[in-house]
């Protein structure tokens, strides 16, 4: 099996072990976004419902941003797999604060299948801001498959 198959099956795995059950799974609709969204949700025990989302092949932060928005409030873990460079834009224009070390490890370096884990304090997704999330955690591929230095995949 291919190494980023494997890498899609253990970032599902490490959410299901971490409690970090989505409520919602986003993709975008390239095929190989797809084939990530369908191995990590085969880690969880029961249904996730997903959706594939056409508009964010290659989006821009903003329009990322508006697609998140539009999140359903009764959402509460939302899983979302696209692509670099948007989604690591993404990720480091919500995070506002979070463990220093793993902040400029995920602006540093963000590889295919990496996982950023925001917590917002927020009751609606349309509130959702600049900086207004807390990085809880930053997991690369490599971390998850055990390497001992973590490469850029």
């Amino acid at each position: 099996m291919r190494r980023g198959e494997e890498d899609a099956r253990r970032a599902g795995e490490f959410l299901r072990e971490s409690n970090m059950i989505p409520d919602l799974a986003v993709a975008s609709n390239a095929r190989r976004a797809k084939q990530t969204l369908e191995l990590a949700l085969a880690a969880f025990p029961g249904h996730v419902t997903h959706l594939i989302e056409n508009t964010i092949y290659l989006a821009t932060v903003d329009h990322l941003v508006d697609v998140l928005r539009q999140t359903p409030d009764k959402v509460q873990t939302l899983l979302a797999v696209g692509h670099n460079p948007g989604f690591a834009e993404l990720a480091i224009w919500l995070a506002g604060s979070g463990d220093e070390a793993d902040m400029a490890h995920m602006s540093a370096s963000y590889p295919t299948a990496a996982l950023a884990i925001l917590d917002f304090d927020a009751e609606h997704w349309a509130e959702v801001r600049k900086g207004a999330a807390r990085l809880n955690r930053f997991v690369t591929p490599s971390v998850l498959r055990g390497d001992v230095v973590d490469d850029p995949d």
